[in-house]
């Protein structure tokens, strides 16, 4: 149930995700612990075991993996309508930004020494390692589990990629399932009148997701229209990417600069752009639309790439949650879960470690910092945004 008690669930999911959309700084793992603070631990829309779960899923599905979380929890919380809305919410601040900069208004100079975006850094430090300490208490709490956190977490160090991600995500799954096959299964909290009645319109979104991903290409190439072909282009960078935003950019590149669309100045001047803004990296897209439309009417150039690139991983999300929210209730799948998130744990364990704390602690003061945060978030209650404003602050003044 959550504590705010609104009467409009759909008025509550726009506030909430408009504001993560807003502080939500730091990539996509620490987008994953705004949610959990925020959607977890303050709201309590869902349990710790059901947040894990969709965390899984969507580190199984391609695409942008904290953009599909947004859109299950917009889901979870207020219907379809709720997960557009929360997706809507969470993904224009940065959309717009990136759009005003593909205009020109903005500038990526000095950015990357500016001092309040180090410290928006060292929160995201802090949030995401609040959320692993929050959910490693509750789902590992026996040693065999911590044990599978650890080595997840060990291999994913160790050899950093995607695939192995998805890979010790699947053995941890298969490690619950044999040490826990003889325990009773527990409730799963999941609608199933709900979720029975989205049957239909999910069967329909998978395929939609298979006929747009093999037929663009074709229609694009057959129609000989530059606008579809762009369409279909940021399509397939959002359909066949896993392991979040960072990875997308290679395959946008290949999109985008042979071609002669924009130029590869342009198209780093852009990454550097979307290194300073909230939300999902995926909005570098609405940059590379406006910039490759130009002229007044840009701005609907990069709208038209920001829903493109998004779509795939609406389609996919969309239409395996009401599958995924059924099949977790089997006893052999709730198993399979209590491996399965210890390893997500580890995951996200690894992840704090390298890009997360590697790429924005240097200094004996930042440690102090990311302490203070942590403090304030885990013992103080302070929500995530304040804490994200002290440290930009902190940062400001430091520098």
């Amino acid at each position: 149930m959550s504590k705010s008690g609104t009467a409009n669930p759909l008025a509550e999911v726009a506030l909430v995700f408009l504001r993560l959309g807003v502080t939500s700084f730091g990539g996509p793992v620490a987008h994953l612990g705004y949610f959990h603070e925020e959607i977890v631990r303050r709201r309590r829309w869902l349990e710790e075991p059901e947040y894990a779960d969709l965390v899984g899923l969507c580190q199984f599905l391609p695409g942008p993996a904290s953009s599909q979380v947004v859109f299950a929890l917009g889901q979870r919380r207020a219907g379809i309508l709720g997960a557009f809305v929360a997706s809507l919410c969470f993904t224009l601040p940065s959309a717009l930004l990136m759009i005003a900069f593909g205009y020109g208004i903005a500038t990526v100079s000095g950015l990357r020494a500016a001092g309040w975006l180090h410290g928006l850094r060292l929160a995201a430090v802090a949030v995401v390692a609040q959320a692993v300490w929050v959910m490693g208490r509750k789902l590992c709490p026996d040693l065999p589990r911590l044990a599978l956190a650890l080595l997840a977490a060990a291999a994913v160090l160790a050899m950093p990629g995607a695939a192995l991600q998805i890979g010790v995500i699947a053995a941890g799954g298969a490690a619950g399932w044999w040490l826990y096959r003889n325990e009773p299964r527990t409730a799963a909290g999941s609608n199933t009148a709900s979720i029975a009645r989205q049957h239909a319109w999910a069967a329909l979104a998978l395929v939609a997701f298979g006929l747009l991903l093999a037929g663009l290409p074709v229609v694009a190439k057959s129609a000989g229209n530059p606008a579809l072909r762009v369409f279909d282009g940021f399509y397939r960078a959002g359909a066949l990417v896993f392991g979040g935003g960072h990875v997308v950019l290679p395959l946008l590149r290949a999109e985008v600069v042979p071609p002669g669309w924009i130029s590869d100045e342009q198209f780093l001047a852009g990454y550097g752009a979307a290194q300073a803004v909230p939300g999902p990296l995926f909005t570098f897209a609405a940059y590379l639309g406006t910039v490759i439309t130009g002229g007044r009417q840009a701005w609907l150039g990069g709208l038209g790439c920001l829903f493109a690139i998004f779509l795939p991983a609406w389609l996919l999300i969309g239409g395996a949650l009401p599958f995924w929210n059924l099949l977790r209730r089997r006893a052999g799948i709730q198993t399979a879960l209590r491996g399965a998130n210890a390893a997500v744990v580890g995951v996200l364990f690894a992840a704090l470690c390298h890009p997360v704390w590697k790429e924005s602690v240097g200094s004996v003061r930042d440690v102090g910092v990311v302490l203070v945060a942590f403090a304030l978030l885990q013992f103080g209650r302070v929500p995530a945004w304040a804490v994200v404003l002290l440290a930009a602050a902190a940062g400001h003044w430091a520098l």
